[in-house]
């Protein structure tokens, strides 16, 4: 059976302690660079892969893309290269940062941390993915819906690849980071700071602050904030789910070590 260690025996000084945190921010760092590099050079294939949601709302044909400023479309890729690199890196990123904490770490907290690192990079994958292929093609289908005539002129939308770049990644980082929501509440919940019956009592605030966060980080629609709103509701009621699970086991594990429970 795989047994994860105590907390380390050794006593490095501090020292010892600053090198090695250079070590493996200057690793990250190198990691990022090399990702940054690859994701440059193919920066215009990366990029049509974010604009393939935009080119499915328009009519077939009739998008196109426009940039105002010479340099414009060079910033953009530049931009593209560092939004890809930092997610190929962040595997890398995260497992230097988990190496340098977990040693400092007993092995009851290795093992209560090791999920909510896994849970992570997931839970944002998961809300990325809904971004791209469910709420970006949704919302610019709506919002090319008000092009169109007004007062005898013909209104026709022509989106700058800098402007569409920044709203794709407002979606992606917005759903991303809005689905780790589980996440926070249960090492919230771990470190005692809320309890489940503390959330169920506050349900209806919680809910409330969902919609408001949701109209805050996403695009000024209605469909963006409720295409949010709605997975967050259901994330919370798991943890919630979660939370009843935890409990339940600690009483049991509580129960199986209380002298005096054995057979007779």
């Amino acid at each position: 059976m795989l047994k994860v260690k105590d907390i380390d025996d050794s006593q490095a000084p501090l020292l010892d302690h600053l090198i090695e945190l250079r070590n493996r921010l200057l690793r990250c760092v190198l990691v990022l660079a090399v990702a940054f590099g690859i994701c440059l050079y193919f920066a215009d294939d990366i990029f049509g892969i974010l604009v393939r949601p935009l080119t499915e709302a328009f009519a077939e044909g009739q998008g196109r893309l426009v940039y105002t400023k010479l340099y414009e479309q060079f910033f953009v890729n530049v931009k593209v290269a560092l939004f890809a690199a930092f997610l190929v890196s962040f595997p890398v990123i995260a497992n230097q940062l988990w190496a340098f904490v977990a040693p400092g770490l007993y092995a009851r907290e290795k093992k209560a941390f090791l999920p909510f690192l896994v849970a992570t990079p997931v839970l944002f994958a998961l809300g990325a993915s809904m971004a791209y292929f469910v709420v970006m093609p949704t919302a610019f289908r709506w919002f090319l819906g008000f092009e169109g005539e007004a007062g005898g002129l013909q209104l026709e939308a022509l989106p700058a690849t800098g402007d569409y770049l920044s709203l794709v990644m407002q979606f992606i980082f917005a759903f991303g980071v809005s689905f780790l929501l589980p996440v926070l509440l249960l090492l919230l919940n771990r470190a005692g700071i809320v309890t489940r019956a503390q959330l169920v009592g506050a349900r209806r605030y919680v809910i409330v602050a969902i919609f408001g966060v949701a109209a805050i980080i996403t695009p000024p629609d209605v469909v963006s904030q409720l295409l949010l709103a709605g997975p967050l509701i259901l994330l919370f009621e798991g943890s919630l789910i979660l939370m009843r699970i935890g409990e339940k086991r600690a009483r049991e594990e509580a129960e199986a070590s209380e002298p005096g429970t054995s057979d007779v």
